[in-house]
């Protein structure tokens, strides 16, 4: 991975449906969009990290934080396409979707996720952690079933896998929404429709799996907070707040 050159690219939509402005939220005197940057730019595992944006408001609290940002299309459906839009503009081997809504990210989640790129039969990449039992029958905690050697099998927003016996705890996986592609499995994801799986669930990476496209699946050091609600907001501001008291 050494001659490997990796872009990390957070969307960063402002007009967001189930959390308004979301990604300018303050988190610990912080904006939410610059606690993921701050993560991702950390690792030091990725040149350039950028937020992606077709919002002039979030490119100018990105720019006054000295934060790396490239303005996309407002037509951009997914941020998917807003990562596959910065790939024409800015070279690299692998592109890292990273959430604007994942403030409670950390550097060492990104080491898991890349180095499965050392295996060169791999050219998408995501985590998953143990889902926490009070998210097993959460919709909005999407699990992952995977085969022996980390290929996705399927994600679904019901518990999978159904455990017919209910003998305790099978090991549910939450999928955590972070990918990396290699550049041609990007621009092969972009160009194709969406599948009929993909509409019914409300998860693009079933688009993938229904058109034979593998996705690998790393561990995730631990589970983190997605922020789609102001619970969630709260929740990732204590989170925050403490590990500035504990630092």
């Amino acid at each position: 991975m050494s001659t490997t050159k990796i872009a990390g690219v957070i969307p960063a939509r402002l007009g967001s449906t189930r959390l308004s402005r979301k990604v300018l939220r303050q988190l610990a005197g912080r904006p939410m969009v610059e606690w993921v940057w701050r993560a991702a730019n950390q690792s030091g595992l990725m040149d350039p990290v950028l937020v992606a944006t077709d919002s002039d408001e979030v490119a100018e609290a990105c720019r006054s934080r000295e934060i790396p940002v490239l303005m996309t299309s407002p037509n951009c459906a997914s941020g998917s396409d807003r990562v596959r839009e910065v790939a024409r503009q800015v070279q690299a081997d692998i592109y890292v979707n990273i959430q604007g809504d994942e403030p409670l990210l950390t550097p060492d989640f990104f080491p898991p996720l890349l180095s499965l790129f050392d295996r060169p039969e791999i050219h998408i990449a995501t985590l998953a952690v143990r889902c926490p039992p009070h998210e097993i029958n959460n919709p909005h905690a999407v699990k992952v079933v995977t085969a022996l050697d980390g290929r996705a099998l399927y994600f679904s927003r019901t518990t999978i896998p159904f455990h017919r016996d209910a003998e305790g705890h099978v090991g549910y996986r939450k999928h955590l929404g972070i990918y990396a592609y290699r550049k041609a499995a990007l621009q092969q994801f972009a160009d194709l429709p969406p599948g009929w799986l993909e509409r019914i669930e409300r998860l693009e990476q079933l688009r993938l799996l229904e058109n034979g496209i593998d996705i690998y699946v790393a561990p995730a050091p631990r589970d983190t907070i997605g922020v789609d609600t102001e619970e969630d907001l709260a929740r990732a501001e204590a989170e925050l707040t403490a590990r500035l008291r504990n630092s």
